[in-house]
């Protein structure tokens, strides 16, 4: 007699006369070899595009199938399918193991790579002196250098801006600079 998924219920389930004559450790061998060659492929594909990584869907197919083998009274005895039943059991491991991680603040997915972030210190700590160097200079001064450097101006966009002559913008910002040097010291790198 060969056996077909549809006759593996009637030859596993423990009430069945046949199976009292067959030791229950032969049983247990024939039902996981039976999951196994009937069912394996299906639960690793159904997992694997469940997971997107191969190796964490053997494991949850590892353990559905163990759960299958020490419930084989729920696995036989519902109305709905065996492989309904598996496919369930899967999708329930593969929630509970991303929640698990999730809770662990732990990453599922195998394509994390850590973004490195760069370090803004300096550009803070620079912008912290340039700042206090442009409320030592007259408000004249200060005035040419940021519409002049900091805006992007042209000296005659300057000029039209702070209403002053574009020689007088030049002057501004000559003067300007010439407090900024003395009071800047540098630095070697």
């Amino acid at each position: 007699m060969q056996v077909t998924p549809q006759s593996a219920h009637a030859d596993d389930v423990e009430s069945s006369a046949a199976s009292y004559a067959v030791p229950a450790e032969a049983r247990s061998e024939r039902l996981l070899h039976r999951l196994i060659t009937d069912h394996a492929k299906a639960l690793l594909a159904y997992a694997e595009r469940l997971l997107s990584d191969r190796h964490a869907a053997e494991d949850i197919v590892q353990e559905t199938l163990i759960r299958a083998w020490e419930h084989t009274d729920r696995l036989y005895g519902n109305a709905g399918s065996v492989r309904g039943w598996l496919l369930t059991v899967t999708r329930n491991l593969v929630i509970d193991q991303a929640r698990s991680a999730s809770v662990r603040h732990e990453l599922v997915s195998a394509d994390h790579h850590e973004v490195i972030q760069p370090d803004h210190s300096d550009t803070v700590l620079a912008a912290v002196q340039v700042k206090a160097l442009l409320r030592q200079l007259s408000h004249e001064h200060r005035e040419a250098l940021v519409h002049t450097y900091i805006c992007g101006k042209t000296i005659q966009e300057a000029a039209e801006i702070l209403g002053v002559p574009e020689g007088t913008v030049k002057s501004r910002q000559y003067y300007a600079l010439r407090h900024l040097r003395t009071r800047v010291v540098p630095t070697r790198r």
